[in-house]
């Protein structure tokens, strides 16, 4: 049994964001019916073998009126509707949005546009180059906020970074909208385009100001090994002494080496263990160091290509790369079920059908459900019930969130966004915890509250007792050795769902081992593909982590209705480098003819000529367009001829072309001609005080306390009757403590358990 066995999803999505989002339901039960026009996939690529797999397909074209007459028939039938079309696109072939939702109250209807029906780029083609060029993803990782110099060029990355994360966040927010739907029986309307779905990725990077105060330790990095091998180093500050010792460096210790105050006032140490931990690397292979590090209990990867990835023993045993059959390709390794659930486990139920296998049967089904069928008890009649006062998708839940870092915060906070009290346990003593503070804890209440105590223990038992989800991502073992694992707390609240984030997942054989989102970019083949040729580079954004957080938050959700209708709580497990292998999916589909031939390096500007980025007089711009629109790309720029006889020529001749120009000018003569440009934006700090960004809530500006004015990203989904919002700003760490302990019954114990160091209300200790 999936969590959403019964629901029907109707998929009108084409190339990414679309079938991907009806994969993510399929693989954990939906019936997903795959509605393609006769001609098959607007875009065939081997990426639709992963992305249609475990679905019913049927061909439609929706000119006929017979055949439009069926798909309405489907959409009449179904739960959820999923559609990436532009705004007013699908509505001008007979299905328009928001009529079906107003037609059909119960559904729930889903779009996945470009950019929002009310962006001013809403006509335009939003190709996954130009939206990555629109949202800063092609500036460099370290670009805070700064600006850059005339030699700055943008660096293209073939991940489709925005499609996924629109179909991640589609994904949360359908789920949320069952959950509310099952409790008043009403659907709505969603809108995640892509474009706003990139703020989600975003993240850190568009807080403004932004430090990384709190983080000390070994440097961070790649270092080429002995055998030419690149290996990523994560010391995360855990078992720094052991690593030390394993290498035969515990003297650098005693240097002042390690000492990140001292190395930040003192620019020599910094560069005296940069160029002791580049000769120390050069003195083992890339494996045997990857075995060392994690003998002494630290973090180190090979940097590995994808392909290598794919037969590595821990991504098969841990079924985050799994065997699907294929009815084009044969046997394929793709991605596997990124969401796995303890009592209603997703499953990859079948490989993709043919297109139009499932006629026959879907419309017999059709002609045998009864008309008008009667919603099941308890959901309203009329459409004046339906608008009936509107309270959050989460309301009543109550959520503790004993994460760190980015990814498990990132879980929390988006169950807040969408209603849950989210109670925030943090260590006292542990200063990574809060470095991404005010971008992934907002909207919560927090407390430093000691675990390891005796007293921590009790007041953490008490907090249970009023809770429906705990969210973790210590690394496996770790929350058994606190006491407050699954098993332990499930022992206690049977009913709970309980969220388990981390780097490997908690199968195979690195289930133990640590990790962060460096990590997870190395051992899955990201950090090749980004470097080329040259050495490994991370992308852009924290990929891995956030998007993880996004698939735990839906794991909760769908868990939650589950337990809404059985009174079940279960464990709900993804990792780092699962959404690794999802965000990979347009080429992690390995068969005996794949090629691996996508954009990779640090010269890349895109996959071709008509999907790149270009170099005007004051700036870059990107520009998108089908294979077969190169004449109107030639045209629109006033090239007498294509560029040649060749796409190669053409490119050639429109560099040449735009740097006569200005960039803006370029755009509007680009898109008066029903193509896609855009200017690429060089930092976040520009994308984030965007005057539509901001009034949109992509970009939220307030005071903190002890900060000031702080801008972070918002919320990104739009839900028509349970909309999501950004809550309250981060509160400073502990200072909910009061209000925490009150809710429990232990508001009078403050002092002394402030006194017993079980509390802290000051903040963590050492920053």
């Amino acid at each position: 049994m999936g969590a959403l066995d019964g629901i029907r999803v109707i998929d009108l999505g084409q190339y990414v964001a679309g079938p991907l989002l009806g994969m993510l339901l399929a693989d954990q039960g939906a019936d997903v019916i795959k509605v393609d026009p006769p001609s098959g996939p607007r875009w065939p690529v081997d990426g639709n073998a992963t992305w249609n797999r475990g679905k019913r397909s049927i061909a439609l074209d929706l000119a006929r009126p017979d055949e439009l007459a069926t798909a309405r028939r489907l959409v009449a039938s179904a739960d959820v509707l999923v559609e990436n079309f532009r705004p007013g696109v699908l509505g001008r072939l007979g299905l328009d949005p928001e009529a079906l939702a107003r037609e059909h109250p119960r559904l729930v209807v889903c779009s996945l546009p470009g950019f929002a029906a009310d962006d001013p780029r809403a006509a335009m083609p939003a190709w996954e180059g130009v939206v990555g060029a629109a949202t800063a993803t092609y500036s460099a990782r370290g670009s805070v906020g700064f600006e850059q110099d005339e030699r700055w060029r943008p660096i293209y990355t073939a991940i489709p970074t925005a499609s996924c994360y629109a179909a991640f966040q589609g994904a949360v927010a359908i789920a949320m909208a069952l959950v509310a739907r099952d409790r008043d029986g009403v659907g709505q309307r969603i809108e995640v385009p892509l474009f706003d779905a990139m703020f989600g990725a975003l993240g850190f990077r568009g807080q403004h100001p932004f430090s990384l105060r709190g983080l000390a330790g070994l440097r961070t990095s790649q270092y080429e090994c002995a055998d030419g091998r690149w290996v990523q180093f994560h010391s995360g500050n855990k078992n720094v002494p052991e690593f030390m010792e394993a290498a035969g460096i515990a003297s650098w210790r005693d240097e002042g080496l390690l000492d990140a105050r001292r190395r930040a006032s003192d620019p020599s140490l910094a560069a005296e263990l940069d160029r002791r931990m580049v000769a120390l690397f050069k003195t083992r292979t890339a494996r045997e160091w990857e075995d060392l590090i994690a003998r002494a209990g630290s973090e180190a990867t090979v940097c590995r290509t994808t392909a290598e990835w794919v037969e590595h023993p821990h991504a098969r045993e841990s079924q985050m790369v799994v065997e699907v059959t294929d009815h084009e390709l044969g046997r394929t390794l793709q991605p596997g079920v990124n969401v796995r659930m303890s009592r209603t486990p997703g499953a990859i139920r079948a490989g993709r059908p043919r297109l139009d296998a499932d006629r026959a049967a879907i419309l017999r089904e059709l002609d045998a459900a009864p008309a008008g069928a009667v919603p099941p008890t308890g959901w309203p009649a009329s459409r004046a019930s339906a608008e009936a006062t509107v309270r959050a998708a989460l309301d009543g839940v109550t959520v503790l969130d004993l994460c760190v870092v980015l990814a498990g915060p990132t879980c929390g906070r988006t169950l807040a966004e969408y209603g849950a009290h989210v109670i925030k346990i943090d260590s006292p003593r542990r200063s990574e915890a809060i470095v991404f503070h005010n971008d992934v804890n907002r909207g919560k209440h927090s407390i430093l509250l000691d675990l390891k105590s005796e007293g921590g223990q009790a007041i953490f038992w008490r907090l249970v007792e009023g809770a429906a989800v705990v969210v973790q991502n210590f690394r496996k073992g770790v929350a058994e050795s606190l006491g407050v694992g699954y098993e332990q707390v499930r022992a206690r609240k049977p009913g709970v769902v309980y969220a388990s984030l981390n780097s490997y997942g908690h199968v195979g054989p690195w289930a133990n081992r640590p990790g962060h989102e460096q990590l997870a970019q190395a051992a899955t083949g990201m950090q090749v593909r980004f470097g080329g040729d040259g050495p490994p580079v991370l992308q852009t954004n924290a990929v891995n982590d956030y998007g993880t957080g996004f698939m735990g938050a839906y794991g909760v959700a769908i868990a939650l209705l589950h337990q809404r209708r059985t009174g079940e709580g279960q464990h709900v497990d993804t990792s780092l480098a699962y959404t690794g292998c999802t965000l990979q999916s347009p080429f992690l589909v390995v068969h005996e003819r794949t090629a691996w031939d996508e954009p990779r390096g640090q010269d890349a500007l895109g996959d071709g000529p008509l999907h790149r980025a270009y170099r005007a007089q004051d700036g870059w711009l990107f520009v998108g367009a089908r294979a077969g629109e190169a004449g109107r790309v030639a045209e629109a720029v006033g090239l007498r001829e294509n560029g040649g006889e060749s796409l190669a020529a053409l490119g050639s001749a429109l560099e040449r072309r735009f740097a006569e120009g200005r960039v803006d000018d370029w755009v509007v003569r680009v898109a008066a001609a029903g193509l896609a440009a855009t200017r690429v934006v060089e930092t976040p700090r520009s994308l984030m005080t965007d005057p539509w960004v901001v009034e949109h809530g992509l970009s939220v500006t307030r005071e903190h306390e002890g900060i000031g004015e702080l801008t972070t990203t918002g919320p990104v989904a739009r839900l028509s009757r349970t909309p999501v919002r950004p809550g309250r700003a981060a509160p400073r760490p502990g200072s909910d403590a009061q209000a925490i302990l009150d809710g429990i019954g232990m508001g009078g114990r403050l002092a002394e358990l402030v006194a017993a160091g079980v509390v802290r209300t000051e903040g963590v200790q050492g920053l």
